[in-house]
Order: structure tokens, then C-alpha cells, then sequence
């Protein structure tokens, strides 16, 4: 008769993981009626459950509305719903700025960053405050055109409304899931499982993917559930399913992902190995070659394993392209500088989302680029609000090779600090949608960065005569290849004639919702015939449009693949 030790060695570490579990439930309340967990969890009623509606929109990374007006805009989420339970195309509603695959296959499409997480996907967010810090107990998103573009729902410890800022800002995922095709437009109250949190809150964060929506997703309202007091939980777990236990260990990652960059990479006292195997025989080039398809958390965790992969994981090769926008919640000074020794051949860095309430200072950012910067080109900084004409100034003066940056929705820098960017000479792409740059300090820009293949003006409000702009864009940008003029106020037939006549190279133009472009002054008929290149043109909401007008894009832009006329 076999041995029965075996067997009971492995129920043991069973019936371990299974109270560790069960423990770990109790006292971070991360019981999550989502998966699969079969219990009789249920909190005690101590607590009058609180319903609130957002009372303000903090932050956001796009919309389709105009800066100066409520229609397509993400402050229509701040208080009872406008349009709900109707369904439709509603001005009433928050619309993010694209939907759909397209973005990714326009002239101006950027390569994206390897080492992505594969559980990261957000492409846009929105930040609400409500009223009443509590303990979420359930969050309804009242979507009423084209639903199914939410991919994750965040809570925050930081109280928007509190005199006394946090020591320290916390995070916490209640869901998340990859995106989804919804049958059909119709409107939903979308009311996923959520987890509970060990703080109260009155921050919450949307994230959205709309890559597979056929339309613009329409939020109306966002309405928050709590209670006061934490609530207590009765462990009466009947069956724990090990699946569980693995998807958990996902979200911890979110959660101390970054804090191993802070902890593990600091740390180099490494065990002693007489031999590392196998890694012995391998060439130096292909054991890089295999972890460079780690991510950033998980080189900090293999760099505890000895000190060969220390020194590999280690490597400033590793770190050529580096995309920190999946970790924006934990990135802050700390993470800046203890990755500084590995970044000094950084090519590329993303730095999008990241930064926000103190987690970056002025002075860690500008410590960080003045190691790091010589060899950048490429910088992403989208929704970067602690930003300003400092920091400007530091990328201008340790940043000599950049080539491309995005300031998009960095709506904190003053006017006056863009006037640094006409610094950098070799600029191939510049990203400044929903900024306050302003006429003078484009115009520099214009004039001394020549090189320009793709800009980006969109909702760019602080731009007094865009027929000047345009003129000095035909004059001095003759190898501009995108153009996104979105929501510009004032351009007209003779700012089109001039950039049609110097930037013949233009493969996309974007000149939705602009609207003193009138089809009777044949701009339209001029652009088609100057631009052959085009591939992409959106007219967005001229109803001027004639079909004269498709006749001669049809005629002369044999390239066209893009087409947005409607009204």
C-alpha cells in the first residue's frame, strides 16, 4: 500500500492557501461576488447606504465637446442624469474624443510601446468627485448610446474636498475587464461587481477602451452607492475556487507593482550562487533577448533571483523604449530615481497619466531628465498636470534628440511656458490638444521647428487668427504629413488656401467643427485638388458640404480611405 503522506502534504498546503485566502478576505475585504466564489458574505446592517451622483468632473483625458461649451463634453457626467433612460446621439451626454480601430490606422498612428501588460488597455479616463467620502458597495454607469466601452472602475483614498492633503494617495481597482462588443446602441445601466475597499472614498476613476465600439460611447451619469462605516463581513465561505486566488494575484500586481520598483531594485545584497545553470552557457544577447519581453514589474521581481539576472535585468539596454503609463497610480519621485541608473540610453519614455496629485515634483521630474534626456526622442507626457514652464524648460535643455512629444491635455501649463518648444529645432511631431498654447508662442514654434510631420491643434482655444497659423504652417512646414485643427474657431477659405498651397505633402486634416468654413468659397474644391496625398479628411459638422465637393475628392484623392462629412 502506497504512502498516504504524500497525499497529505498536498491537502495541508491546500487547506493552507485556502485560509490564507479566506484571511485575507476578512481583513482587506476583497471578496468579489464577480468571480467565481460561492459564499454567504454578507455585511451586517449597521449602515444606512448612501446614493450620490457625481457632483464634479476633476479630470479627463479627451472629449468630443468644445472647451467652451456643455455639448459632447465630460462635465455632463457631474449630477442627475440628462438624457437616461432614453437612448440616442444626445448633446446632453460625455463623448470621448474617438471610437473604433480607425485612430490606429491614420497617417498619424504612433508604434505602440512594447512591454504593455496585456491587463492594461485603458485608452481614455474620467475622474469624478462626489459629495460623501464612503465605502463603495456598488457603482452604476448610466450609458445610453453604444455601451461597452468601460474597461476599469477605480477608487481613490485622496479626498478632492479635504484641506489637508494625503501623506500618501492610494489607488485601489473595484473592477476591471477586457473590452467587450455590446449588441446594440440601446441604452443600460451598467452595474458590474465591485470589491471592497479598506477606505472610505469620494474620488472615482472611468477608464474606457472604445476600439470595438461602431460609435462614439455616451455616458450620462455616474451614481456612487456607500456607507460610512466599513462594513463588517461574515466568513461563511462555503467553496473557494483556485482560479479565484489567481486573478487576485493579478490585481495585486496593480497594487505593488510599483512599490517593487521602489523596494526591489534598491535592494543588492543577493545571495551567493555557486553556478546558474543553464544561464551560464547562454550568450549575453540572448538572455536580453528573452527578458526584454518582461514586464517592468516583473524585471524587478526577477532581479531578486541572483546576481547575474540583477545585472541583466539591470542593463540600460533593457530600458530603450519604456512605457510607465500602465503604472501611472504608483509612479512618483521614488520610482524616478531609482530608475534613473538604468535609463541612460532611453529612447523612448511614457510618462502619460502619470504624476498627478504630488506623486511627481517639479524637481524629481527635472532630476530625472537631466540623467536620462540626452539620448530621448520620443516623450509622452499626455495628462501630465504637474507640468509647467520649469519643466518645459528642462526637456527643451536636456532633451537635445527629441523628436516627438505629447503634451495633449496638459491643460496646467501656462501659456507663456510653450514658448520653449521653438527650442527644439529636430521636432517631428507635436501633440498639443486641449492645451493653452497661444498664438506668439505657435507662431516661434512654426518658424524654427521646420521639420514638423505631424501636429496636433485640436481644442486649442487660446489661438486668436488660425489664417495666420496656417499661413505660417504653408511657409515654413513644407514636410507636414497630419494636421488636426479640430474645433479651431476661426480659420477660413484664405488660412486653407495657404496651407494647401505650401504643405502639398498633407496625407490627413482634420478640420471638424470648424465652423467659418463655408463649401460657396470653394476651400473644399481647392483642398482636393492641391492635396493629392490625402488619406484622411474629416468635415465634421459642416453641413455646407455640397457634392461638388465628394466629386472632387473623389476625382483628384484617390489615396482618400477616411471620409467624415456628417452633419
Amino acid at each position: 500500500m502506497p504512502p498516504v503522506f504524500p497525499m497529505l502534504t498536498v491537502l495541508s498546503m491546500f487547506y493552507y492557501m485556502c485560509l490564507r485566502r479566506r484571511a485575507r478576505t476578512a481583513t482587506r475585504g476583497e471578496m468579489n461576488s464577480r468571480r467565481a466564489i460561492e459564499s454567504n458574505t454578507r455585511a451586517l446592517p449597521i449602515n444606512v447606504e448612501i446614493v450620490q451622483y457625481a457632483k464634479e468632473v476633476l479630470d479627463f483625458s479627451s472629449h468630443y465637446g468644445s472647451e467652451n461649451s456643455m455639448s459632447y463634453t465630460m462635465w455632463n457626467l457631474a449630477g442627475i442624469p440628462n438624457v437616461y433612460p432614453s437612448s440616442g446621439d444626445f448633446t446632453q451626454t460625455a463623448v470621448f474624443r474617438t471610437y473604433g480601430t480607425w485612430w490606429d490606422r491614420c497617417p498619424s498612428a504612433r508604434l505602440p510601446f512594447t512591454r504593455t501588460p496585456s491587463t492594461f488597455c485603458s485608452q481614455d479616463y474620467v475622474e469624478l468627485a462626489f459629495e460623501e467620502p464612503v465605502y463603495p458597495t456598488a457603482v452604476h454607469i448610466l450609458e445610453t448610446y453604444h455601451p461597452g466601452a468601460v474597461v476599469r472602475i477605480l477608487a481613490c483614498s485622496a479626498n478632492p474636498y479635504s484641506q489637508n492633503p494625503p501623506a500618501e494617495v492610494r489607488w485601489e481597482i473595484l473592477w476591471s475587464e477586457a473590452p467587450t462588443k455590446v449588441n446594440g446602441p440601446q441604452a443600460r445601466q451598467f452595474t458590474p461587481c465591485i470589491k471592497q475597499i479598506n477606505f472610505p472614498t469620494n474620488l472615482i476613476r472611468l477608464e474606457v477602451n472604445s476600439s470595438l465600439l461602431d460609435y462614439y460611447t455616451e455616458l450620462d451619469a455616474v451614481v456612487l452607492h456607500g456607507v460610512k462605516e466599513r462594513p463588517v463581513l461574515s466568513l461563511k465561505t462555503s467553496m473557494i475556487d483556485m482560479n479565484d486566488i489567481d486573478e487576485d494575484e493579478d490585481e495585486e500586481k496593480f497594487a505593488c507593482g510599483m512599490d517593487t520598483l521602489n523596494k526591489q531594485f534598491s535592494i543588492v545584497a543577493l545571495r551567493e550562487w555557486p553556478t546558474n545553470g543553464y544561464f551560464d552557457k547562454l550568450p549575453y544577447e540572448l538572455i536580453q533577448l528573452i527578458l526584454s519581453h518582461l514586464t517592468v514589474p516583473d524585471l524587478c521581481r526577477l532581479s531578486q533571483t541572483c546576481k547575474l539576472l540583477y545585472q541583466h535585468c539591470c542593463d540600460p539596454l533593457q530600458y530603450i523604449h519604456l512605457s510607465l503609463q500602465p503604472y501611472w497610480a504608483r509612479i512618483n519621485d521614488t520610482s524616478l530615481e531609482y530608475l534613473q541608473s538604468r535609463c541612460t540610453l532611453i529612447q523612448w519614455l511614457n510618462l502619460s497619466w502619470t504624476g498627478n496629485r504630488g506623486a511627481i515634483s517639479v524637481s524629481g521630474f527635472s532630476r530625472f531628465l537631466k540623467v536620462c534626456g540626452s539620448e530621448l526622442v520620443r516623450l509622452e507626457l499626455s495628462c501630465g498636470h504637474f507640468l509647467n514652464e520649469t519643466c518645459l524648460e528642462v526637456i527643451t535643455e536636456m532633451c537635445p534628440n527629441l523628436q516627438e512629444l505629447n503634451l495633449s491635455s496638459c491643460d496646467k501649463i501656462p501659456p507663456q511656458a510653450f514658448n520653449h518648444i521653438a527650442k527644439v529645432g529636430g521636432l517631428k511631431r507635436l501633440i498639443l490638444y486641449r492645451t493653452k498654447v497661444e498664438q506668439t508662442a505657435l507662431l516661434s514654434i512654426l518658424n524654427f521647428c521646420s521639420e514638423l510631420q505631424h501636429l496636433s491643434l485640436g481644442s486649442c482655444v487660446m489661438i486668436e487668427d488660425y489664417d495666420l497659423i496656417a499661413s505660417m504652417m504653408g511657409a515654413k512646414c513644407k514636410k507636414l504629413r497630419s494636421l488636426d485643427l479640430w474645433r479651431c474657431k476661426n480659420i477660413t477659405e484664405s488660412g486653407i488656401a495657404e496651407l494647401a498651397s505650401g504643405c502639398q505633402l498633407l496625407e490627413e486634416l482634420d478640420l471638424g467643427w470648424c465652423p467659418t468654413l463655408q463649401s460657396s468659397t470653394g476651400c473644399f474644391t481647392n483642398l482636393a485638388r492641391k492635396l493629392p496625398n490625402l488619406q484622411k479628411l474629416f468635415l465634421t459638422a459642416n453641413r455646407s458640404v455640397c457634392d461638388t465637393d465628394i466629386e472632387e475628392l473623389a476625382a483628384n484623392c484617390t489615396h482618400l480611405r477616411q471620409l467624415d462629412i456628417l452633419a
